[in-house]
């Protein structure tokens, strides 16, 4: 017989049809009760053994973590818990795990032990629930942009070009590492490398997606970027997913709506399709917001903190005006905030943003026309000679969620920053040309997929929210 997931066994009539089970056990009690679960749902399903209807020897091969395979009746359960139970006819061990070194006992792990079994932690339930809630995200991530007449393009994983002019990057090379071919001058000669050229694993796919925003109108890229920045926080990653939108046609403000209208999505998405998942998600979280001190707890649980999102117009505001909020703000004035806020044109820290969105506002905002000179060289130069049309969307608990900009489409406007940041022309010149060949308005933003994946599940550590975390000293798996 074809297996049924537990899914679907969960919520079907039991009338004692006959169906197959198969899955991972997950506790197993007076040698008689099997939880089993087999990823398709948070929740188990228990399967009852009639004494003595087994070999002792298959009895004692029902272990944590062993394979099995059942089939057996549908029935009511008589305990409390589920509606249904399954009697069991047959069972088979699909593959062992010997319990004296099945790392995933039936107790509480800390998450940090949990990475380091990182190929076994998905079959706990905060790390099954994590990557179901992943998988729901980037459906609704596609569904969104389709929807809205989106094209999804594939942006180059290897490129040449540094879209944020940050500088940290992997070098891609088929070169000797022990003994590279130099040039006259005894440098690296990169001409006798694969390419022929110095190439790096990509930051953005940003760049690329403008210039088929420019043909296609709408365009969105979602994929993996890399960053080689040594940063051990809870928040960075040296692999991590971005979703990239370019719009023609937009201005800041029509990128700004955007950008609300697809978080809003998301959040009521979750909230819509991952009940049970998030139910548990809230449940960790609030156990472990009360082991933290008072100031530094949320204010919101995590289904709320979604409810908070959907809910709410983001609030607008421009840099400036943010600046004077928190150049006012008590925390700023008894020096509570780790960075002071004494001058305009200090770039923001997370405390900033979430002062403002969880203390001040209280709802999401949307900040706008930041100082030039924190800024990308691509972002759209305002009159004003000082700010660019950047924007960020800043959440209760996180921070700075999504950062985009109206981009510059004037070719001299364009050039001069390049020049002003010191930044390779010759590299940039398809960017360049692009100005000059049918320019228009067009603007974009990027979201950080685990960022959002964070905010979603309500898990705090960046690196439990993606299957194999890639950060400095770990390339493990």
């Amino acid at each position: 017989m074809k297996r049924t997931k537990i899914k679907q066994l969960l919520v079907t009539e039991p009338t004692g049809q006959t169906v197959v089970v198969k899955g991972w056990v997950r506790t197993f009690r007076s040698n008689r009760f099997i939880a089993i679960n087999d990823g398709s749902t948070i929740n188990n399903i228990q399967a009852v053994v009639e004494l003595n209807s087994l070999e002792e020897s298959t009895l004692k091969r029902i272990t944590t973590g062993a394979c099995v395979a059942v089939g057996g009746e549908l029935i009511a359960s008589l305990g409390s818990g589920q509606a249904v139970e399954l009697k069991v006819n047959q069972l088979e061990i699909l593959g062992d795990s010997d319990p004296e070194k099945f790392p995933l006992q039936p107790k509480k792990h800390s998450l940090e032990f949990l990475r380091e079994i990182a190929y076994l932690r998905s079959r706990t339930n905060t790390f099954g629930a994590v990557m179901r809630v992943r998988h729901a995200m980037a459906f609704a991530v596609h569904q969104f942009y389709n929807d809205r007449g989106f094209f999804y393009v594939h942006t180059p994983v290897i490129t040449g070009s540094d879209a944020e002019g940050a500088g940290a990057m992997f070098r891609v090379t088929t070169l000797d590492a022990e003994n590279p071919p130099r040039d006259e001058n005894g440098k690296v000669n990169y001409k006798e490398d694969f390419f022929g050229r110095e190439t790096n694993l990509t930051v953005s796919g940003q760049l690329e997606g403008e210039t088929y925003a420019l043909a296609l109108g709408e365009v969105y890229t979602f994929g993996p970027t890399f960053r080689a920045e040594n940063s051990n926080t809870t928040r960075h990653l040296a692999e991590f997913w971005m979703i990239e939108p370019e719009m023609a046609f937009y201005d800041i403000n029509d990128n700004m709506q955007l950008a609300q209208d697809f978080l809003q999505y998301l959040a009521k998405y979750a909230l819509d399709n991952c009940k049970e998942d998030l139910e548990f998600l809230d449940k960790r979280a609030a156990e472990e917001e009360a082991s933290k001190p008072q100031e530094q707890r949320n204010e919101l649980g995590l289904i709320d903190r979604l409810k908070f999102v959907v809910e709410n117009d983001f609030q607008r505001l421009s840099y400036t005006e943010a600046i004077d909020i928190l150049k006012n703000s008590t925390p700023n004035k008894k020096k509570k905030f780790q960075y002071l806020i004494d001058e305009w044109g200090v770039d923001l820290q997370s405390e900033h943003e979430r002062f403002l969105v969880e203390k001040h506002f209280k709802k999401p905002v949307i900040l706008y026309n930041y100082p030039k000179d924190i800024k990308a060289f691509y972002m759209r130069q305002n009159d004003d000679g000082k700010t660019v049309a950047a924007m960020d969307v800043l959440f209760p608990g996180i921070g700075e969620i999504i950062g985009g900009s109206q981009r510059e489409e004037r070719y001299e406007n364009l050039l001069k920053r390049v020049h002003e940041m010191n930044l390779p022309e010759k590299e940039l010149w398809w960017y360049l040309d692009l100005r000059k060949f049918g320019s228009a308005p067009h603007a974009g933003f990027g979201l950080g997929f685990e960022r959002l994946i964070l905010f979603v599940t309500g898990m705090t550590n960046i690196r439990d929210v993606i299957p194999y975390p890639r950060y400095p000293g770990n390339a493990e798996f």
